[in-house]
């Protein structure tokens, strides 16, 4: 299985580097979003779930050191810092997701010891997969057991966003670090980004798949144009709440009020938090529509999203538009939407079982020959969230 061979890897790996071995093994996974985009900072629902794509982390005590070592594997590099020091953010990205989460854990007054970690992933990294939330609420996840230190599950998450924002620079949501620690076999997790509170609907959308199309492109203004977009809803948003104080959550807030504030706040601002509003009322329906096992009704909310994302919030390009478009006219396929912060990554597309190969086989000839890029496909299943892995039968 590939979960088996990225433990042995990681192992082998970990062995190599520091000369023994690991004491832990954690998996800690990617998650998809089966809608609700770009909702989970307005307040709104989302639908994610965690998915059989893993980082993967072998880890051992640094007995009486106060330095903690990484080696990430597949960049092939080396990060060490000491546990007693304050930390700040350095010229390595994914070196910034684990300080920003050790920052976040001195700040609330914890203290950790040294550790060695090798980690690798199979989550592909810009891909709309969230390898950056799985990245933080592991390391989260490992301190937190290895130590004792006592935080809940929500805790976790939120510190993993912390570090996103103070280290990193993204101001995210709670959706993606939510789905990586609270992820349940076989569910989806409606998920209430004001309150955090949550429920699980069953998943089993019986002959049918969830398919994801990676366009292998990721246009540089995802950060950038992630940030703009927040700035934008924060307009509209202001503007709604100085003319109906009475209503305190963004969700609460109707597309004729939103009307009444058009010429204030303009076009732009307009259409984002449009998008937004109806949006949130997408995944109400869809979490219906999943405990009722309607694909028919799924897919049609999932190509409301895409028009909304690629027209009213302009987070798509070229090349999602294209696999969209394209994935919607093959027999057999009831949704496909671009899915992620945008700019690049992958499309998630709704297919009937005896349809997906023919699927695959037709739009990847079809997306080679249009941008000469040969697309890549993950089909995922739907898994729990992080956990240690325990078992003896990882072996080189």
């Amino acid at each position: 299985m590939i979960q088996e061979k990225l433990i042995n890897d990681t192992t082998k790996a970990f062995r190599e580097v520091f000369q023994t071995e690991p004491e832990h093994i954690f998996l800690s996974p990617g998650r998809i979003n089966i809608i609700g985009e770009h909702v989970d900072y307005s307040d709104g629902f989302v639908l994610p779930a965690a998915i059989d794509k893993y980082i993967c982390f072998a880890v051992e005590k640094a007995v009486n050191s106060d330095i903690c070592t990484f080696f990430a594997k597949d960049f092939n590099g080396s990060f060490s810092f000491n546990v007693k020091e304050k930390q700040s953010p350095v010229s390595q990205t994914w070196v910034n997701y684990l300080l920003g989460v050790f920052n976040a854990i001195q700040e609330e007054g914890k203290s950790i010891g040294g550790l060695n970690i090798a980690f690798s992933s199979t989550i592909p990294m810009g891909s709309g997969l969230s390898s950056s939330a799985a990245l933080e609420c592991g390391f989260a996840y490992i301190l937190n057991q290895i130590f004792n230190l006592g935080f809940t599950k929500k805790e976790l998450a939120l510190i993993g966003q912390k570090s996103e924002h103070t280290f990193v620079g993204v101001q995210c949501g709670i959706m993606d670090q939510f789905a990586s620690v609270f992820g349940k076999e076989g569910k989806v997790i409606m998920l209430d980004c004001h309150s955090l509170d949550h429920q699980y609907f069953n998943a089993d959308l019986k002959g049918f798949d969830l398919v994801l199309f990676d366009s292998c492109v990721k246009h540089t203004h995802l950060t950038s144009g992630y940030n703009d977009r927040r700035k934008d809803v924060d307009k509209g948003k202001t503007a709604l709440s100085k003319k109906f104080p009475e209503i305190t959550k963004f969700r609460d807030f109707s597309v004729e009020m939103l009307d009444k504030v058009r010429e204030e706040i303009g076009e732009i601002s307009y259409k984002r938090c449009l998008y937004l509003l109806k949006e949130i009322e997408r995944v109400e329906q869809a979490a219906e529509a999943l405990s009722e096992n309607n694909a028919e009704h799924l897919g049609k909310l999932i190509n409301e999203t895409h028009s909304g994302l690629s027209n009213e919030f302009e987070v798509s390009c070229k090349e999602l538009d294209f696999l969209v478009e394209q994935t919607l006219h093959e027999k057999g396929v009831l949704g496909a939407r671009m899915m992620g912060g945008g700019f690049g990554g992958c499309s998630i597309n709704l297919i009937k079982e005896d349809c997906v190969e023919n699927v695959i086989s037709r739009i990847r000839e079809k997306y080679e020959a249009e941008f000469n890029i040969q697309m890549k496909v993950y089909q995922v299943k739907i898994s729990e969230g992080i956990k240690e892995y325990i078992s003896n039968e990882y072996s080189i």
